[in-house]
C-alpha cells in the first residue's frame, strides 16, 4: 500500500480555523489602537503634568500657598491677566467682523484675506516676536523714527506684550465662526433686511445669537492662548522680573534660579487654567455638535 503525503503547501487549514484567526486579529486592531493612543498620551501629557503636580507639593500644601503670595509671581500674574484682558476683547471684534465679511460677502481678496488670518498657524511665535522688534524697535525698527517723536515705547514694555498677545491668538475667533456662518447660510439674515431691520441690527439680533456657541468656543481658545504664550513675548518683553515678566516667563526663569517648587507652582496655576479652559471646550464642543445636528436635520 502506497501512502501519497501531499506537499506542505498544499496543506490548508480548514475554513474555518482561518475565518476565526482572521476575525480575532481584526478584533485586536482596535484595542491595540487604544493601547497605543493611551500610552502615547499618557507618556507625552499625563506624565509630565503629574510631574507638575508632585514638584508643586513637594514640601506640603503650606509651602505651596507661600510660594502664591511671591510678589514678582503676582506681578506676572497681573501682567498676563493685563494682556489677556486687552487681547482677547480686541480679536473677538476682529474676529466676528471678519467672519461676517469672509461668510456673508464676496471681495476681492478675500482669500489673501483668509491666508493673512491663518499666518499666526504656521509663523513660529518667536520670528513674530522678532518681526515686532524689526518694526517697533526704538533704535533699528522701521517705524523708529515715528516711535521716537512720539514718545512711545513698545518694545521691552507692556505695550509690546499686548501686540505680542493679539498677533499670536487673532485667528482662532475667526477661524471658529467662519464655518457655522457658511454652513447656515444667509436665509434668516435676508428675509431680516426684507422686513427692515438695519444692518446693526441684522447683526445683533440674528447673526449674533446663531454663531454665539461658536463665539464662545473661540474665546476660550483665544483666552487659553493668550495666557499661555511664551515664544512672541519672551522676545519683545525683555523678561525684567517685577517690570515685564509673565507668568510662562517667570516659571522658566524661576527654574533657571533653581527656585524648583516657585516654578512648578507657578506652572500648576498655569495647568489649572488649562484644565478649566479645557472642560469648557468639550462643554462647548457638545452643544455646537448638537446644533449642527438640529440644523442639519431642518434642512
Amino acid at each position: 500500500m502506497t501512502v501519497v503525503v501531499p506537499p506542505l503547501e498544499d496543506i490548508q487549514p480548514p475554513q474555518w480555523v482561518k475565518s476565526t484567526f482572521s476575525d480575532r486579529a481584526k478584533s485586536a486592531v482596535p484595542a491595540l489602537i487604544v493601547v497605543v493612543a493611551c500610552l502615547y498620551v499618557g507618556t507625552v501629557i499625563l506624565l509630565p503634568a503629574l510631574s507638575v503636580v508632585v514638584q508643586a507639593f513637594a514640601k506640603g500644601l503650606q509651602p505651596f500657598l507661600d510660594n502664591l503670595t511671591n510678589e514678582d509671581l503676582l506681578h506676572a500674574l497681573r501682567l498676563t491677566l493685563f494682556a489677556t484682558a486687552i487681547a482677547v476683547p480686541a480679536n473677538t471684534i476682529f474676529g466676528l467682523a471678519a467672519a461676517t465679511a469672509i461668510a456673508r460677502r464676496k471681495f476681492r481678496g478675500k482669500a489673501l484675506l483668509l491666508s493673512i488670518i491663518d499666518l499666526p498657524f504656521s509663523i513660529s511665535p518667536v520670528v513674530v516676536g522678532l518681526m515686532l522688534v524689526l518694526l517697533y524697535s526704538p533704535n533699528h525698527g522701521l517705524f523708529a523714527g515715528v516711535i521716537n517723536s512720539l514718545g512711545w515705547k513698545i518694545i521691552f514694555s507692556w505695550q509690546g506684550i499686548v501686540l505680542a498677545t493679539i498677533l499670536v491668538t487673532f485667528p482662532f475667533m475667526a477661524r471658529e465662526v467662519i464655518p457655522l456662518l457658511e454652513e447656515e447660510g444667509w436665509d434668516q439674515e435676508e428675509a431680516a433686511k426684507t422686513l427692515g431691520a438695519s444692518d446693526w441690527q441684522v447683526f445683533w439680533k440674528v447673526t449674533l445669537p446663531s454663531v454665539r456657541w461658536a463665539a464662545l468656543y473661540g474665546l476660550i481658545l483665544t483666552t487659553a492662548r493668550a495666557l499661555g504664550e511664551f515664544g512672541a513675548v519672551s522676545v519683545v518683553s525683555g523678561n525684567v522680573a517685577g517690570q515685564t515678566q509673565t507668568l510662562p516667563l517667570f516659571v522658566e526663569d524661576a527654574y533657571k534660579q533653581y527656585h524648583t517648587e516657585l516654578a512648578f507652582g507657578a506652572a500648576l496655576v498655569l495647568a489649572g487654567v488649562a484644565i478649566v479652559s479645557l472642560l469648557l471646550k468639550i462643554f462647548v464642543e457638545q452643544i455646537l455638535e448638537k446644533e449642527k445636528r438640529a440644523l442639519r436635520e431642518d434642512s
